[in-house]
């Protein structure tokens, strides 16, 4: 019997084919074993126990994978190819409990995160948007009163340092004046490698005039940018989100917005997605919102499905995967 792996239809177009380069499938016949694919019959908020028992491998992207869903006895599925950097939508010890390999796809979506923070940084430096607004509303004339702002003398916050932070500081630091981190888990070494300097979260949130966000989701993280955290940051400062929406409280965000705490946002990540149609974010002019997709390019949706089936053909033909995210869970994996 072949190894059979469902995907996710959220990854289907509406003409039915795959939002990535069909040729990205050419990774399952590199396991050496029959692999047959198909989508999962409906679209799904979380993984059912049905589906955990039709298939050995799941291609998954938004929906959540719980200890729920892996419970049956019947339980089939040895690996979840998650896409992207963050897990947070599985529950990565339950599944390890039960013996199931999880993979993400962080080489991926590295540079791709990365141009996506840049093109936010510049956008608000430059008063894009506003800009724009001029031009469409016949102000010309009006441009003076939306000067950008200049980067070589100002500081780039970052609120994680790992892959994608580190990322963000190689390319950002030729145009900033300085660059800072504020990270538990990463070395100074690590860190001034980049380009920028490692300091702790307060001195992030006084210092930063861009702060960004590009952390894991953690419990540690959540509404980590909170009300305090907007106090204390600069009147001229902007908060940009690439990493979850949850990091950030949105209620606090848009006081602090509201109340001129800091200047203006760029988020591609909202607390609740889609944002709903009655946030006030929607209604301010200082910010910039886009569907936790701006960093999606042809490019990159075809590097994050070769590596995820790329991770599923390993465990088919029996090889360890890389980018596990529980490297412990290779010693207990359920059995072919």
């Amino acid at each position: 019997m072949s190894f059979k792996v469902g995907v996710t239809r959220d990854l289907m177009t509406e003409g039915g084919g795959p939002c990535f380069a069909p040729a990205a499938f050419d990774e399952l016949a590199k396991a050496g074993i029959p692999i047959a694919w198909e989508w999962l019959p409906e679209t799904l908020v979380a993984i059912t126990p049905e589906i955990a028992a039709a298939y050995d491998g799941l291609h998954v992207n938004l929906p959540r994978v719980t200890q729920a869903s892996v419970a049956r006895a019947d339980c089939r599925v040895r690996i979840i190819a998650r896409n992207g950097v963050g897990y947070d939508s599985v529950d990565v010890p339950a599944m390890t409990a039960r013996g199931i390999l999880v993979t993400n796809t962080p080489v991926a979506v590295r540079r791709p995160v990365a141009v996506a923070t840049l093109t936010l940084l510049f956008a608000l430096a430059g008063r894009l948007f506003a800009k724009d607004r001029l031009v469409r509303t016949g102000r010309w004339d009006d441009r003076v009163e939306h000067m950008g702002l200049g980067l070589t003398g100002r500081t780039l916050g970052l609120l994680g340092a790992g892959s994608i932070g580190q990322e963000v500081a190689r390319l950002a630091s030729p145009f900033f004046g300085r660059v800072i981190a504020a990270d538990p888990y990463v070395s100074d070494a690590t860190v001034a490698a980049t380009g920028a300097t490692r300091v702790p979260f307060d001195t992030l949130l006084a210092e930063s005039d861009f702060l960004v966000a590009c952390c894991l989701l953690t419990p540690e993280t959540r509404h980590l940018m909170n009300a305090a955290a907007f106090a204390r940051m600069r009147r001229s400062a902007f908060f940009v989100n690439v990493g979850r929406g949850p990091i950030h409280d949105e209620a606090a965000l848009a006081a602090a917005l509201r109340a001129g705490q800091i200047a203006g946002a760029g988020l591609d990540v909202t607390e609740v997605e889609p944002i709903p149609a009655d946030s006030p974010l929607i209604g301010m002019d200082q910010v910039i919102l886009t569907p936790h997709a701006l960093c999606w390019t042809d490019e990159c949706f075809e590097d994050i499905a070769r590596t995820a089936l790329r991770s599923i053909a390993d465990v088919a033909a029996g090889r360890r995967p890389a980018h596990l995210v529980d490297p412990a869970a290779w010693d207990q994996r359920r059995p072919a």
